[in-house]
């Protein structure tokens, strides 16, 4: 099935098994995507040489951090694929953790991962912006 297939399903239709089977293949395809990039950064930071300049190690441990950095968020990009393949098991995979109401097939193509309605997540983030505030 394709993204525009997808779109063009009734309402009553949603999270039918083709659906699930659609958003089952494009989180599989993240994930390998994602592994495959984590990997290769893995292995780029082992293969670094020592500089024997002290600039140059400066340089390199500052670049070491961000990679590090870069590392830590594609791991819990990761998690979260994993967990959204865990909900799609169970036959929660669509619905909003809060309200139980369908999150909406065009949310979840542009964010596969998500759990949370477009209603839910903008007062979501209204708590949040509140609770910095104060």
């Amino acid at each position: 099935m394709t993204e525009e297939e997808l779109l063009q399903q009734p309402p009553e239709a949603y999270m039918n098994e083709a659906q699930q089977a659609f958003f089952k293949d494009l989180l599989l395809r993240q994930r390998e995507s994602l592994r495959s990039r984590i990997d290769g950064e893995f292995d780029e930071l082992r293969e670094q040489d020592r500089p024997a300049d002290d600039v140059d190690l400066a340089s390199r441990e500052e670049q070491r951090q961000w990679q590090l950095r870069l590392l830590e968020r594609e791991k819990k990009l990761l998690d979260k694929i994993d967990e959204a393949l865990e909900r799609l098991a169970r036959g929660e995979y669509g619905w909003c953790a809060e309200t139980g109401e369908p999150i909406g097939l065009q949310r979840l193509l542009l964010r596969p991962t998500a759990t949370l309605c477009i209603e839910a997540k903008e007062r979501q983030e209204q708590l949040e912006k509140h609770l910095r505030n104060v």
